[in-house]
């Protein structure tokens, strides 16, 4: 134990984060089983010896956002939980059809009664758009006209989004807008509480994997939804998308994205928060859509993401009394892990967040960016 205890102090020398330190970003350990289970397990370990209580932090975001900073998460890499991940994305397909629903049922149908008080008042689960705006309200209004905006979105129009959660871009975009928006996600409870939310509005919810879209639109969006298409089915996915998009109509992809190519997410977040998921790279994303789409328009405001989480987390944090009996203590660590270290990954620039508008054919004239 003691070697253990000794290997990852060690690790820890040139990041600036201390065991049983007096700053907000140590970590105050409570068992001593944690230094031999991180050593082994890495960041699985990490996260799971956090859910189970064996260490705290006053701030787990300023913590992550110093080990991403100092790249410690390379040094224990090579875990079994690591090279599983690996073999599965190398030798199976976690993006394949007949897993299409699991993400669906494993997160977003976690409760509605959690993301209704985490989230904005339109529901909105991606990054928001901070840029002159100072409250979460106001970020996704923001990030929703935004989206419109560099589309050209007219009245009348139809657009397909992919992923649509409870509907708060196509909610948006037909009150705003006046267009006529088609949602496709794998969550029931999306479905359910998003037919509610948009009812009167000329927005359609269809329970489908992406796979099975009909039709054609003017416009096709996917917001926070390309995260969970997994490397092997971007250029298929993109197929699909040049399918159902009119000739001279715009295709606007919003998506987490990585610096590095990988083939599979953090074991932790596939185990416990986003399975079979994983974030593209631009040279992934590059490959699978060269000769079906023209690039008008690339958008990193990934900065705008730690500020997102942040203001969920307050939410979280101030409305857990109102959901504890019906979730408990260790989800509630769970997902504080969730929310804080994704935000310190964006701190560090670890992570982006990607908007990106393409064409069928290029736009004549040349396409003008919107910001």
């Amino acid at each position: 134990m003691n070697r253990a205890k000794t290997a990852i102090e060690k690790l820890l020398l040139r990041t600036d984060i201390k065991i049983n330190g007096g700053r907000s970003w140590d970590i105050i350990v409570h068992d001593e089983r944690f230094y031999g289970a991180v050593l082994r397990g890495g960041s699985l370990a990490f996260g799971e010896s956090y859910m189970a209580g064996w260490w705290d932090c006053d701030s787990i975001d300023e913590l992550i956002y110093r080990i991403f900073s100092h790249d410690l998460l390379s040094k224990v890499r090579f875990t079994p939980a690591n090279v599983a991940l690996y073999l599965g994305a190398v030798i199976g397909n976690p993006g394949r059809r007949a897993r299409a629903f699991e993400i669906g049922e494993k997160h977003y149908d976690v409760g509605n009664d959690l993301f209704l008080r985490m989230l904005d008042k339109r529901l909105t689960y991606t990054c928001g758009y901070w840029k002159n705006t100072k409250d979460l309200d106001g970020a996704q209004e923001a990030k929703l006209d935004l989206v419109c905006r560099k589309l050209g979105l007219k009245t009348g129009q139809t657009v397909l989004d992919i992923g649509c959660g409870w509907g708060s871009f196509a909610k948006f975009a037909a009150e705003k807008y006046g267009a006529r928006v088609t949602g496709v996600t794998v969550s029931k409870e999306q479905v359910e509480l998003g037919q509610k939310l948009c009812k009167g509005l000329p927005v359609e919810f269809l329970l489908q994997d992406y796979r099975d879209v009909e039709g054609t639109f003017d416009h096709v969006v996917s917001l926070g939804m390309f995260e969970h298409v997994v490397y092997k089915n971007y250029r298929r996915y993109f197929q699909i998308v040049r399918d159902h998009l009119k000739d001279d109509g715009l295709f606007l992809l919003h998506t987490i994205g990585s610096s590095t190519s990988s083939t599979h997410t953090d074991p932790w977040i596939h185990k416990y928060i986003f399975p079979n998921g994983m974030l593209p790279s631009i040279a992934q994303i590059g490959k699978a859509m060269e000769k079906l789409f023209v690039m008008e328009d690339w958008h990193n405001f990934g900065a705008d993401y730690d500020k997102t989480l942040m203001a969920w987390f307050k939410n979280f944090e101030e409305h857990w009394p109102e959901i504890a009996s019906a979730y408990g203590d260790t989800f509630y660590r769970m997902w504080k892990f969730y929310l804080l270290s994704c935000a310190g990954s964006f701190r560090a620039r670890e992570n982006q967040l990607w908007q990106v508008v393409l064409s069928k054919h290029g736009v004549p004239g040349g396409y003008e960016s919107v910001r």
